[in-house]
Formats: C-alpha cells, sequence, structure tokens
C-alpha cells in the first residue's frame, strides 16, 4: 500500500519486493490507503455480529437474567466492535452505522419488537449504556492519556505528538483524525505540552475526560 502514489519506487525487503495493497490487516485492525476507517469499522460490525450470533442462545435463555445477558454482551460483543476505536475517526454516518447495530443487539436481549415504541434514550437507560460515540471519546483519549505518560522517546508518544512540516495541497484539507483531535484539544487546553502536564494527574485527567464526553458524546439519538 502506497500513501505517496508520485514515488513509484517498489519497496525491497530482504531482497524480494513487497507486493502492493488497497489494505491490509494491522494487529486487527483493517488499514487502507485513503487512510480512514470505513473498512475497519465495517469489519468490526461483522466481527461483533458474528459473536452475537454465536451466543444466540444466551439472548434466547428465559433463566439466565436480563442484567447477565448485558454483562456478556458487553464483554463479548461490544469489546469486539470497539476493538481498536481509539484511532477511528467517526463521521456521523459511522457513528450511526455502530449505534444502531449496538440498539438492534440491545433489542434482541430485552425481547423488543419493532412495532414497540420505544426511543433509544429509553433503551440505554434501560441497559445502562451510553451513547457510543461517547464511549469511543472515552477510550480515546484515555489511550492519549496513556500514551502521553509514556517518556518521550517511546515510538506510540513521538507519533501521536509529531508535526510534520511541508506543504499541503491547496484547498480545504481533508478531516482527519488528528484534526479531530485538535479540534477536541482545544476544550482542554491549547497545545500538547499544556496537554501532557494534566495527563500526569490521573484523576485530573479522568474529570477531564468525563466533561469532554459530556459535552461532546450526546451522538444520534
Amino acid at each position: 500500500m502506497k500513501l505517496n502514489t508520485t514515488n513509484s519506487a517498489p519497496v525491497i525487503i530482504g531482497g524480494e519486493g513487497v507486493k502492493e495493497v488497497a489494505s491490509f490487516v494491522y494487529l486487527g485492525s483493517v488499514v487502507d490507503r485513503q487512510g480512514g476507517t470505513d473498512r475497519d469499522v465495517t469489519a468490526r460490525i461483522g466481527k461483533a455480529r458474528a459473536a452475537f450470533i454465536m451466543l444466540k442462545n444466551v439472548w434466547a435463555s428465559r433463566v439466565i437474567r436480563v442484567a447477565t445477558k448485558l454483562r456478556i454482551f458487553n464483554s463479548n460483543v461490544k469489546s469486539v466492535l470497539l476493538y481498536g476505536s481509539e484511532t477511528w475517526r467517526t463521521t456521523k454516518a459511522t457513528q450511526r452505522r455502530i449505534q444502531t447495530f449496538i440498539n438492534t443487539c440491545l433489542r434482541r436481549i430485552f425481547k423488543i419488537k419493532w412495532s414497540d415504541r420505544i426511543s433509544n434514550l429509553e433503551l440505554w437507560d434501560r441497559a445502562g449504556q451510553k451513547p457510543v460515540v461517547s464511549q469511543i471519546l472515552k477510550r480515546k483519549w484515555s489511550w492519549i492519556g496513556h500514551t502521553l505518560r509514556k517518556p518521550p522517546s517511546s515510538i506510540t508518544h513521538q507519533a501521536l505528538t509529531w508535526n510534520p512540516q511541508g506543504k499541503r495541497k491547496r484547498g480545504r484539507p481533508r478531516n482527519s483524525w488528528g484534526r479531530d483531535t485538535e479540534e477536541e484539544m482545544k476544550s482542554i487546553c491549547n497545545n500538547w505540552q499544556d496537554l501532557k502536564k494534566k495527563a500526569q494527574r490521573r484523576v485530573q485527567w479522568r474529570t477531564i475526560i468525563s466533561g469532554l464526553c459530556s459535552a461532546r458524546g450526546e451522538g444520534p439519538k
């Protein structure tokens, strides 16, 4: 996969050319040449759906309590769904896809028919769930705090705070994970150095994340 298509020189490793592909899987996440997350989200939904179907006897059981079913859903299905979501750039459409899948699963667990009139807010309240965009934000900023507490020599620390130089193309730049993060950061502080200082205090950092999720994490109703 090439990000700079103007450079057509082949990549050679161990004397062999590396095959060019449109996307590949790395540590369980799909990476594509467009730099987006749509393919990874689609793959995650597919894996989570398969996990949910495998547990169909649990959801249909009249013996297992709903509270237990919800714990199983969170640990065995939602964990699969949101794996790697810390690095997702989620659009409104993507949020809607993920939330729709979760809502469908919850309705199945509660045995709520589609003909039954119940709002998503009521459904989330019954299940003790928050909007998925809030959950993704929490995971993302928890990871950012963890990364900023690492030494500056850490590769993940360097990758997170790296500011590439050079000219960009004319016109409005495409939204990206980095630009979304910079925008979210404005409600916390002005730059990465200030953010790093705040991240060192874990209790304060958890409070900051809670406020950020409350302000930005309402998600699609």
